[in-house]
C-alpha cells in the first residue's frame, strides 16, 4: 500500500472544490441545496445537503469513472490488496448479486454454505444458477452453524465437478471463519472462482490477529460492507477484485442493477472511510479486538452467559475466529437472545445488532468507546439478577437442509396458489422465508417444505424473531408451486 497517496481524498477533495464555486443548479436533484425543502435543510444542515448533487464533469460519473471516482476506486484496491475496487451505493446485497452474477449464468452450479444471506438465493433466481449446499456444521453448544470444512469442500467439488463457483462467508456473523486459503486453492484446481462475503469483514484487512481477508487468501471477488465495521454511511459498500478478474465485465453487470443516480454523500463517504482505514485502520482495530476481548472476559465472570471466541477453533468448520464479534449465548440465564434483545432495548436503551433464538450480537467497532461496553456489561448483569429464569434446554437443532427440487428461478417464476403454512407440508415452496436479522433463509424458492421447517418457523414465530421473506408480511400464508409444476 503507497501510505503517501492514502493521504488523497479524491472525491470528498472534488466535492470540497464544488462547494466554494457556488455553482447555480438548474439540474437535479430538485431540492436545489435544500431551498426547496427546509425541513430537510434544518434536519441534515445545509452542508450535508449542499453536497447532495448530482453526477457532473467536476464530479465525475460512478457508473463509468473517468477521474476522481476512478482515482478513489483505484486507492481503494491499493489499500485493500485488491487488482481492482468498486463503489457500491446499493448496499452489500448488491455488491454480493454483481459478484454471483458476474460468475454464474443459467445452469451453472455455485457450491455454498446453508446459512448464506438471501442476496445470494435472490442473485440466482435472477441468473438461473443451481445452488448445491455443502454441508454445514452445527455447534450444538450455542446452537449456531459454523463454518465449510475442507473436506466437506473436497467432497462437493468431486462430486459437482463442473460448478463454476465456491460461495465463502468470511467470516459468519457469529465471528466463524472458515479456511479460505485452502478453499482457495481447492477451488483453483479445479477451475472454480472463490466469492467471498466479507459483509462482516471490513476489518480483516487493517486488524491483526484477525482472520484472513478474503484478497489476501487469494479469493477472486469480495463484497466489503464499509458501512459496518469500515465506519462509512449506511448502504455504502465496496466490491473487490483479485487478478484474472475482467474487471471492465464486472462493472457492466454492477451497471445493470447499480442506480444512474448516485449518492455522492455515499460515494464520498467510502473515500473519506477508506482513507481513515488506510492511515489509521490498524490501530483503530487493534483497540476494537481489545474492547472486544475485554467484554468477553467481563461478560463470561457475570455466569449464566457465554461470550464465545477462539476457544471454538477446531481447525475444521471454525478454522479461525473473528475476536472484534462480541457474540453471547443466553440460554444460561433461561432466555432467548431475542429476549435479552428486547430487555436491552426496552428496559436499557441499548441497541445491539441482534438477537436470535439463543444468541445475541453486539457489534464492536471503530466509534464505541470503553464506557459503552461498561454500560452493556452491566445492562447484561442486570438483566440476569431482575429476569433470568430457570435454566432449561432450549431448542438446538441441526442446521436445516431442505430437499432441492427445482432452482429459485424456476419455483420463483412458476404458477402457484397461496396456502397456509400449516397446510403446506410436502409441498414446493415458490419464495424465500427467513429470520431477519441475520437473513439466512429457512426456505428457498424450489425448496420441499416438510414437518420440521414448520415446526421450526413456529418456533421462531414463539420466541419473537422477525419472519420475512414472503408475500404475506405476517408470514402465515406462503405461495407453493401447483402440484405437479416441480415434480421431475
Amino acid at each position: 500500500m503507497d501510505r503517501i497517496n492514502q493521504h488523497t481524498a479524491p472525491v470528498y477533495e472534488a466535492l470540497m472544490e464544488f462547494r466554494k464555486r457556488r455553482v447555480v443548479p438548474f439540474d437535479v436533484p430538485g431540492h436545489k441545496r435544500g431551498r426547496g425543502n427546509p425541513e430537510l435543510l434544518e434536519f441534515l444542515g445545509e452542508k450535508c445537503v449542499g453536497v447532495d448533487v448530482n453526477s457532473m464533469k467536476m464530479l465525475d460519473n460512478l457508473g463509468h469513472p473517468v477521474s476522481v471516482i476512478r482515482e478513489a476506486e483505484e486507492l481503494t484496491a491499493d489499500a485493500f490488496g485488491a487488482d481492482h475496487a468498486f463503489f457500491m451505493v446499493n448496499g452489500t446485497t448488491s455488491a454480493v448479486q454483481a459478484m454471483v452474477l458476474a460468475t454464474i449464468r443459467d445452469g451453472d452450479e455455485i457450491l455454498l454454505p446453508r446459512n448464506v444471506h438471501k442476496s445470494v438465493i435472490n442473485a440466482l433466481v435472477l441468473c438461473g444458477g443451481i445452488p448445491v449446499y455443502v454441508p454445514v456444521r452445527v455447534n450444538h453448544d450455542i446452537g449456531i452453524a459454523t463454518g465449510m470444512a475442507l473436506s466437506d469442500i473436497e467432497q462437493a467439488i468431486r462430486e459437482h465437478p463442473k460448478a463454476k463457483a465456491i460461495f465463502v462467508n468470511n467470516p459468519t456473523y457469529y465471528g466463524i471463519a472458515s479456511d479460505l486459503a485452502g478453499i482457495v486453492k481447492l477451488a483453483h484446481r479445479a477451475g472454480m472462482k472463490v466469492l467471498a462475503d466479507e459483509a462482516h469483514g471490513t476489518h480483516l484487512y487493517f486488524g491483526e490477529n484477525l482472520p484472513v481477508s478474503g484478497m489476501a487468501a487469494g479469493a477472486d471477488l469480495a463484497a466489503v460492507s464499509m458501512h459496518k465495521s469500515g465506519g462509512s454511511l449506511t448502504q455504502s459498500s465496496i466490491m473487490l477484485c483479485g487478478p484474472g478478474v475482467d474487471a471492465e465485465y464486472v462493472r457492466q453487470i454492477i451497471n445493470l442493477t447499480q442506480t444512474t443516480s448516485a449518492s455522492y454523500l455515499l460515494i464520498s463517504s467510502l473515500d473519506l472511510s477508506r482513507r481513515n482505514l488506510a492511515l489509521h485502520g490498524e490501530t483503530a482495530f487493534r483497540r476494537v479486538s481489545s474492547m472486544a476481548e475485554y467484554a468477553r472476559s467481563e461478560i463470561n465472570d457475570l455466569g449464566g452467559y457465554y461470550a464465545y471466541g477462539r476457544e471454538l477453533v477446531d481447525g475444521e468448520s471454525v478454522f479461525d475466529f473473528d475476536v472484534t464479534k462480541l457474540s453471547v449465548y443466553t440460554h444460561g440465564i433461561g432466555l432467548t437472545g431475542i429476549e435479552v434483545y428486547d430487555l436491552l432495548r426496552d428496559e436499557y436503551d441499548i441497541q445491539i445488532e441482534f438477537g436470535d433464538i439463543g444468541n445475541v450480537l453486539a457489534y464492536i467497532s471503530i466509534g464505541d468507546r470503553i464506557q459503552d461496553i461498561e454500560r452493556l456489561v452491566g445492562a447484561l448483569e442486570d438483566i440476569a439478577r431482575r429476569f433470568a429464569k430457570e435454566k432449561r434446554q432450549l431448542y438446538v437443532g441441526e442446521f436445516i437442509a431442505p430437499e432441492r427440487v427445482c432452482t429459485p428461478k424456476e419455483a420463483f417464476y412458476a404458477d402457484g396458489e397461496q396456502l397456509p403454512l400449516a397446510e403446506a407440508a410436502g409441498r414446493i415452496s415458490g419464495e424465500i422465508l427467513m429470520c431477519y436479522p441475520p437473513g439466512i433463509p429457512i426456505l428457498t424458492p424450489g425448496e420441499r417444505i416438510t414437518k420440521e421447517i414448520l415446526e421450526y418457523i413456529e418456533y421462531s414465530r414463539e420466541k419473537g424473531c422477525s419472519l420475512q421473506g414472503t408475500k404475506d408480511p405476517e408470514c402465515r400464508m406462503i405461495r407453493v408451486l401447483r402440484n405437479g409444476l416441480a415434480e421431475r
